[in-house]
Formats: C-alpha cells, sequence, structure tokens
C-alpha cells in the first residue's frame, strides 16, 4: 500500500518535468510546452523508504509520455545524471525527485509487481487514524507468466524508446510514449505490465520483464 499525504508540494511535479522532458531522448514535444497530467500508478518499496509514481503526462496534442518517478529524502549516490530535480514537500521536507529508471528501488518493485502479478499499489490516505483509500485513476494489469527472479544489482540503463534496464537477474523495458514502439508489447519472452485509462479503454503494454 502507498501512504500519500494532503499536502504542497512546490515546485510542483508538473513544474519540474516541464523543465526535464525537453532534455529527454525520447520527448519529441516543443521545449516550452506544458505537461499535463494525464494519470498515474504506484509501486510499493518494501523498506518504506522511498516513494514509487508512475506519472503520465500529456504535452498539448503529443503522445502520452511514461515518466516513472521515485522520491528520496536525500540525494542518491552515483545518480546525478538521473535526477529530475528537487522540492520541498509540506510534510515530509526536502524531497530529492529521480527518473526512476535510474532507481535500484524502482528496478526491484517493478519486477516484483510484473513477477507477483500485484500491478500497482493501493493508494490511501490516513485522516484521524481512519483509512481513506483513493480510487486508481487508471487500470493496470500483468499479462504473461514467467519466473521472475528478485532483483538486485542494476548493471546498466539505456535511456531511450524503450529504456531498458538490465539488472543482474533480469531485463526490464519501460516504454516512455504510450503507445509505444512495440518492443515494450510481446510478451511470448516475458510479462508484460499493461495499463488503461480514461480516453484509453484498451490495455496497452507499459512495461515487460526479460529473465535472462
Amino acid at each position: 500500500m502507498a501512504l500519500l499525504h494532503r499536502a504542497e508540494i512546490r515546485p510542483g511535479k508538473l513544474e519540474l518535468l516541464a523543465a526535464w522532458l525537453p532534455g529527454r531522448p525520447w520527448y519529441a514535444g516543443p521545449v516550452d510546452g506544458e505537461p499535463t497530467r494525464v494519470a498515474s500508478y504506484r509501486f510499493d518499496d518494501p523498506a518504506g523508504a522511498v516513494g514509487i509514481e508512475t506519472m503520465l503526462v500529456r504535452v498539448g496534442a503529443g503522445p502520452v509520455y511514461q515518466v516513472p518517478l521515485t522520491y528520496r529524502d536525500a540525494p542518491l549516490a552515483g545518480a546525478d545524471e538521473w535526477l529530475v530535480g528537487t522540492t520541498r514537500h509540506s510534510v515530509l521536507g526536502p524531497r530529492w525527485v529521480y527518473d526512476a529508471c535510474g532507481d535500484p528501488v524502482y528496478a526491484a518493485a517493478l519486477a516484483a509487481a510484473i513477477g507477483t502479478g500485484a500491478g500497482q499499489a493501493e493508494e490511501y490516505f490516513e485522516v484521524d487514524g481512519v483509512r481513506e483509500v483513493r480510487e486508481p485513476s487508471m487500470t493496470v494489469a500483468v499479462e504473461g507468466g514467467v519466473v521472475v527472479p528478485a532483483v538486485g544489482e542494476v548493471r546498466r540503463v539505456t535511456d531511450g524508446e524503450p529504456t531498458r534496464i538490465v539488472t543482474d537477474a533480469v531485463d526490464l523495458v519501460v516504454a516512455r510514449r504510450l503507445p509505444g514502439d512495440g518492443s515494450a508489447a510481446d510478451g511470448s519472452a516475458g510479462t508484460t505490465l499493461t495499463g488503461a485509462w480514461p480516453g484509453q479503454p484498451t490495455l496497452l503494454p507499459l512495461a515487460r520483464v526479460l529473465p535472462h
């Protein structure tokens, strides 16, 4: 489960993405475009230390971009190239926001979500000791059925469309533009995470896990 907080975040996530997206090799929109939120889903960090959220955003009439993010309370060593920006959370304090494809916690969570068939984490607020579940903004499902071993070390990441995360146990393929180029769609050799959202009723491939 993912515990959320009713809080102010400055600068906001979309503000960070507006400055960061134009520098990505898979971004095809205008440099001065304003991203809008389409939907999002979350995974759990078993240690409870890192927030893991995947945002789907659109710039103008362009494609939907899939942007996995991790939120940390301190910088991630050796991950400067994956830093989206820093922000201040009114409850949690300073937060370092990373492109999650460069964060080993995300790689482990994605592999676990696909391997177990769990999909996205349930999101909730806690108000006066009472849990209030937030309805998901999209549907996430898992297709296929290969055995996915636990992920340990991330060996390298190739940032592109799609982005490929090579770990010591599996390769993870993450679509950046939706619908993608098909590289994350063929589940014949692996298991695929799929998603649908308002305006997109058909499940599209979001990510795939390929055993070595």
